[in-house]
């Protein structure tokens, strides 16, 4: 068991993983956390360690679409951190489409990214936080989630899956006393929104969803939020 409460994120190199690593670690949190790219990694880790020089913070390179990596990072996680409080299935990915007319491999891509990857690493983080007193995983789901949207294709399907699971694992961890929360949010103001032409005003900020979330989190002693919709002031875009 951890000595001290440690977060692990996936696909935390920007946007929304990092606002929820930056608000956990202000909080006092160690981290691990996993990225696609090496560079990135290696530069988020490198100005959180100065950010935070009291916490323990460990960042790995993983495509955790591959069951290998998924494994790998989520030992060299625990291994760092010796446990986990707070697990956080970040990492996913959108492509826009059609089911009917988008290429061949999209579908495979975006089940393996958006699901597979949460489904491989909760198998795996999991059952190290069995004896923690208390402890939580969120998956990041999507308004994708809970309403079917013209050309969202694959990416809608993979996220409605993301939150049947969640649910389930809810279901499956309540003897236990481990909160499972789906987080539901709209168009929040990260990369896959670049050049879309719309103003900020019109997003969630990638840190109203982290500080929604660590709210979340400080009410779990004697209640579970099961799921957190989040949607632009304004309604969705």
């Amino acid at each position: 068991m951890a000595d001290k409460t440690t977060i692990i994120v996936t696909g935390a190199t920007r946007g929304t993983g990092l606002a929820i690593l930056r608000k956990f670690l202000q909080s006092g949190f160690d981290a691990a956390f996993c990225g696609t790219k090496k560079d990135s990694v290696t530069k988020v880790a490198e100005m959180l360690r100065l950010e935070f020089p009291d916490a323990k913070i460990a960042g790995y390179t993983a495509r955790l679409d591959i069951k290998n990596d998924a494994d790998s990072f989520s030992k060299n996680a625990l291994d760092f951190l010796g446990g986990c409080t707070v697990l956080v299935n970040n990492a996913g990915t959108f492509l826009p489409g059609s089911i009917l007319s988008e290429e061949a491999g999209v579908f495979e891509n975006l089940w393996q990214v958006n699901v597979s990857s949460a489904y491989h690493v909760s198998r795996a983080v999991v059952p190290s936080m069995y004896e923690q007193q208390r402890a939580h995983v969120f998956n990041m789901c999507s308004i994708a989630s809970i309403a079917a949207y013209p050309n969202g294709g694959s990416y809608c399907i993979s996220k409605f899956a993301l939150l049947g699971m969640t649910k389930l694992l809810r279901e499956e961890l309540k003897p236990r006393k481990i909160c499972v929360t789906a987080v539901l949010a709209g168009a929040t103001l990260t990369d896959s929104w670049a050049g879309s032409g719309f103003p900020e005003s019109r997003f969630v900020l990638p840190e109203n969803v982290a500080e929604l979330m660590f709210s979340v989190w400080n009410t779990n002693k004697h209640a579970c939020t099961e799921e957190l919709l989040i949607r632009p002031l304004e309604g969705d875009i």
